[in-house]
């Protein structure tokens, strides 16, 4: 009995790790994508100036990246825009488009950066070219269902353009 149940369990261990396919670091919240850092600043800058840093990084050009600033309250130190990343997939021209949301809130001494409601767009014959949530892609992926070949670049993709974008913003934030 136990050789049984030491056998079923290995198995299952195995098809998990089979299942797992290399490790991406996409953040999740309540099962959608999301990214959220909050950065304190050593000096003390007032928020004021963050929020002027905030909007001027906004308006800054980013390989593969554009940004878009939607609002821009001073007084909530929020401002909220749209970022898409265009993600090259294959060597045949396949791309993606991902759209997001951002939303930056400053305070004194600080910032929130937080992006959220990621769509995919596929650029490519024979698929829809129509802006979907990656959620449900997503799911299949770390379930060893990946929707097709470029699923995994597709996701790096998401992965280091996200973390390059933050990273943007850091240094902008800090005045470097």
């Amino acid at each position: 009995m136990f050789k049984i149940l030491f056998i079923r369990v290995f198995t299952l261990f195995s098809l998990h790790v089979l299942a797992q396919t290399s490790k991406i670091d996409i953040p999740m919240k309540k099962g959608k994508v999301y990214y959220e850092k909050s950065y304190n600043l050593s000096d003390s800058t007032q928020q004021n100036e963050l929020f002027k840093r905030a909007k001027r990084w906004f308006k800054q050009d980013y390989l593969n990246t554009q940004k878009i600033k939607l609002s821009a309250d001073k007084t909530t130190g929020e401002i909220t825009g749209t970022g898409i990343f265009k993600i090259l997939t294959s060597n045949t021209g396949n791309y993606y488009f991902m759209r997001f949301a951002i939303t930056i809130k400053v305070y004194n001494d600080g910032y929130t950066y937080t992006a959220d409601q990621f769509y995919e767009k596929p650029i490519e014959s024979g698929i829809s070219n129509q802006y979907s949530k990656i959620e449900y892609r997503w799911w299949d992926y770390r379930q060893g269902k990946p929707w097709s070949k470029e699923d995994e670049t597709l996701f790096k993709g998401v992965a280091s353009n996200e973390t390059a974008l933050m990273a943007s913003l850091e240094d902008e934030m800090s005045n470097r």
